[in-house]
C-alpha cells in the first residue's frame, strides 16, 4: 500500500491509527482507540449518524465498510490539527458491489487519556474510480 502523510503533533496518531485500521477494516482495533464515552457524529450522502458508545460507533463501521466493501490501497492519510482539535483525512480505493471506487472521509477529533473521546467525520460517499 502506497501511503502518504503530513505528521503534524503528536496526537495526531490516534488519527492516523483509526485510519488505518479501519482501511484493513479491523473494526476491534479502531473502536479501542475510542474513549469508553464517545460523541461520535458523522454524516454520510444520504444519512447522518450517531453514536455515544464504542461497540456503537463499531456498528456505524461495519455499516459503511460491510463485507462486500474490499479495500485495496491507503491512497493518502493526512493529519493536522485546528487549534485544540485533530484532524485526519484519509483515502482509500478498493472495489464493492457497483465495481471500483474511491472513497474520502475527513475526522475532526478531540482526545484525552490517550483515547478519542469526541469525532466528526463526514464522507464523499464511494465514487466511481475512474
Amino acid at each position: 500500500m502506497s501511503q502518504v502523510a503530513t505528521e503534524t503533533e503528536a496526537g495526531s496518531k490516534l488519527g492516523r491509527a483509526f485510519a488505518e485500521a479501519l482501511s484493513r477494516k479491523q473494526f476491534d482495533s479502531a473502536i479501542g482507540l475510542l474513549g469508553p464515552e464517545i460523541e461520535f457524529r458523522a454524516l454520510t450522502p444520504r444519512r447522518s449518524w450517531e453514536a455515544s458508545t464504542p461497540s456503537a460507533v463499531a456498528d456505524v463501521l461495519r455499516q459503511w465498510f460491510r463485507d462486500t466493501v474490499e479495500i485495496e490501497e491507503i491512497v493518502a492519510i493526512e493529519t493536522d490539527s485546528v487549534a485544540d482539535r485533530q484532524r485526519v483525512s484519509y483515502r482509500f480505493e478498493g472495489h464493492n458491489e457497483d465495481g471500483p471506487f474511491v472513497i474520502e472521509q475527513q475526522a475532526y477529533y478531540s482526545e484525552r487519556d490517550g483515547r478519542i473521546v469526541w469525532m466528526r467525520v463526514l464522507c464523499s460517499g464511494y465514487r466511481p474510480r475512474v
